[in-house]
Formats: C-alpha cells, sequence, structure tokens
C-alpha cells in the first residue's frame, strides 16, 4: 500500500502495509494500481497551479523520493493580494480540486518542520479539519506533546530515542543542546533545534522549468512517414541549436500533429499528440526525433497532418558529465540507454529487458542476477477530442 484514504485508516490500513492484509481489513474499499507517470503528471500540474498564487513554491515530481506529495509554498507578505494566511490557503486548496484526486491537508507555522507536522498529524485537538494553523513563536508549544520519533526519519535515532525514554519531543527541548549533540551528532543538533520550534532547512523554491515550442504548417497535409520525419527534422535541429546556445537540456518532449480530417472517418480526432521522457536530459536533436520518429513509425497518424508541433519541456540547464581519465568510453552506458529506449519503443517494454546484478555472493547463480524491464519514456498517446 503507498497510500489510502481516512476512511481506510481508520479501518486499520498503513502505508506499507501487503496488499492482501489492507483487503482484509478494508473488503469493500477501491483497490487502484499504481500508475507512477499519472502521478508525476499531477503533482507537476499542482505545482504550476500553485505557483499562480506564490513565486515561492518547492515539492518534487519524482514519485520514488520520500517527499512526493508534499507541496510547500511560501505564503507570508501575500496577503494584500490574497488575504489572510488561511484564506490562501484556502483558495490553493479549491484551485487544486480539479488537478489533485484528494482535499489536500494543510499546514501554515513559522517554520517547514512545524508546517509539515501542522498538515500531516492529526492530533485530538483537531480532528477532521483540513487546516491547522500554528501561530508565529508557538511552534515549540504546538510540537511538545506530539511524539520525540517525528523529529528525525532516521530509524537509529528514533530507537536510541525510545530507549532512553524520551517520549514526546517537550522532553527532547528539555536537554541540553550539547548533550544531544554528544549523542547524535548533527543529528542530535537538528532534533533540538526543531523541538524548540527553530527553523532547521532553509526553504528553496523550485525553479519552474522552461519550454520551447516550434511549429511548422505542412501544405498540402500528408500522410506517409518520411515527409513527417523531414519536418520533425526542422523542427528538432532549430530547438536543438537554441537548447546548444543557452547551455539547457530537455527531459521530456511532446509532438503535436493537426490532422486534416476532410476525407477521414467522422470520428477521427483533430489532433495526435505524443509525449516521450528521454532517457536523460539532452540537447543533442537527433537523439529527440529518433525517439519521437518511433513512436510515429508505432501508431501512424490516422490522417493526413496539415500542422506539426514539438514542444521541449522540463528545459534546465545541462549538467556536466564527469569522465574517467583511462577509459575514454565512459559515455556508453548513456548511448546504450537511447539505444534500449529505442528498442523498447519499437519491439515493447515487455520485449526487452536488461540484467541487473543483486548478490553476486548468493550460492545459487540463478539467484545473484534478476531481468529488470526497460522503460521506454513513452508517457501518453492521446487523440485531441
Amino acid at each position: 500500500m503507498l497510500d489510502a484514504s481516512p476512511e481506510a485508516e481508520a479501518l486499520g490500513v498503513r502505508r506499507g502495509m501487503a496488499l492482501g492484509s489492507a483487503h482484509r481489513l478494508a473488503p469493500e474499499a477501491a483497490f487502484l494500481d499504481h500508475h507512477p507517470a499519472a502521478d508525476e503528471a499531477a503533482v507537476e500540474a499542482a505545482l504550476e497551479r500553485l505557483a499562480s498564487f506564490s513565486p515561492g513554491v518547492a515539492g518534487t515530481t519524482d514519485v520514488d523520493d520520500a517527499a512526493f506529495g508534499r507541496l510547500e509554498v511560501q505564503v507570508d507578505g501575500l496577503e494584500r493580494l490574497w488575504g489572510l494566511e488561511p484564506v490562501l490557503v484556502e483558495r490553493m486548496a479549491a484551485a487544486l480540486a480539479d488537478v489533485l484526486p484528494g482535499s489536500p491537508r494543510g499546514g501554515i507555522a513559522g517554520t517547514r518542520f512545524a508546517a509539515m507536522i501542522a498538515a500531516t498529524v492529526r492530533s485530538p485537538d483537531t480532528p477532521g479539519r483540513r487546516l491547522v494553523v500554528v501561530s508565529s513563536g508557538r511552534e515549540a508549544a504546538f510540537l511538545a506533546p506530539l511524539p520525540a520519533a517525528l523529529l528525525t526519519t532516521d530509524p537509529d535515532v528514533r530507537a536510541r530515542l525510545a530507549r532512553f525514554g524520551l517520549r514526546d519531543v517537550a522532553a527532547i527541548a528539555g536537554l541540553p543542546r550539547t548533550a544531544l549533540v554528544a549523542r547524535f551528532g548533527m543529528e542530535g543538533e537538528r532534533l533540538h533545534a526543531r523541538a524548540r520550534g527553530e527553523e532547521t532547512d532553509p526553504f528553496r523554491p523550485r525553479r519552474t522549468p522552461e519550454r520551447m515550442a516550434l511549429a511548422l504548417p505542412i501544405d498540402p497535409p500528408v500522410d506517409a512517414l518520411e515527409p513527417l520525419r523531414f519536418v520533425l527534422h526542422r523542427l528538432a535541429a532549430a530547438l536543438g541549436d537554441q537548447l546548444l546556445a543557452r547551455g539547457a537540456a530537455t527531459a521530456r518532449a511532446h509532438l503535436r500533429l493537426e490532422l486534416d480530417r476532410a476525407f477521414a472517418p467522422e470520428d477521427t480526432p483533430p489532433e495526435q499528440v505524443i509525449a516521450q521522457r528521454l532517457p536523460e536530459p539532452t540537447a543533442e536533436a537527433e537523439a529527440i526525433e529518433r525517439l519521437l520518429f518511433a513512436r510515429l513509425e508505432r501508431t501512424p497518424p490516422p490522417a493526413p497532418v496539415a500542422r506539426l508541433e514539438l514542444e521541449l519541456a522540463e528545459v534546465e540547464p545541462a549538467a556536466g558529465q564527469q569522465l574517467t581519465l583511462f577509459v575514454p568510453q565512459a559515455a556508453r552506458l548513456t548511448r546504450l540507454g537511447w539505444q534500449l529506449a529505442r528498442l523498447a519503443l519499437t519491439f515493447g517494454e515487455d520485449r526487452i529487458r536488461t540484467v541487473e546484478l543483486t548478490d553476486p555472493e548468493m550460492p545459487l547463480p540463478e539467484r545473484r542476477w534478476h531481468w529488470r524491464p526497460v522503460a521506454s519514456g513513452a508517457i501518453e498517446e492521446g487523440n485531441g477530442g
């Protein structure tokens, strides 16, 4: 179980629980399959929606990150625009109603940690409330009766706190900082600061990924793939040159094909949309073109194409790659990732796999490795209605 509704949690369902155990506890619940791409897209849309309220927005779209699902917004100093902070948070929650599947829980406090706890923990004083406000300067008093384990995610530190009899946050706040540092090192300093309502982690706003788009009309419309590849090549080359000039790279490409339905069946959609996640951020136009054309070969357009638009999303400064001194083929694994993505697009993700070593010391050879599927990067392939 990755997550559960409050109703399911009331029946005993918890995150990390086996699916069979959760089904026995809540047999009438609806169990949904995990779709990482859909979850990532939903959080990305939520972050963009929140950016219209405040310039300071932070959050991760990586579904494997422990912080996935936690969205942070700087609300101080925005009273003249949106009113009091609770009013602003309620407006943001309403704006996310059509983006996220459930109603988000909110917390307002003077520190990031206290705000996170306020939005996460349900206390007897705040049953069923979707927004908990902690007055500035009252963070320590709010945290005092809560379990001390909330101050850290380190399981070893949590176990040691329990052995020492430090059950609640108030007990941590009452200890000298030097004593905690002597026992837990730098983590002890963070424990003491959080327990006393002090800020430990500075807020770093999320940099909104840039988008680049370019389109070309096709007159007359064509239904063959080779002319489409020629136009796609021009678009990819032009955008690739812009990426190189900016020292940037893109991690996702969107291809939109506007269809000519003059002689097509009535149920033909007006456009075809292809979204492709790249194996790694790149500015190489040829690599982008090959992956997108592989998608076109797999699902050709159902009608002649009158316009082609290429959009590059998640454009950010390109990260350098550290090459080894004596191995000039250090980028070979990167090229392999692109080739595997193309093969997965052509033949299907279920037919292309790679070997991953798990434990070379296992006595049985077949236990030392396992097959790992290769992701094609295909995000969606929808037809506009």
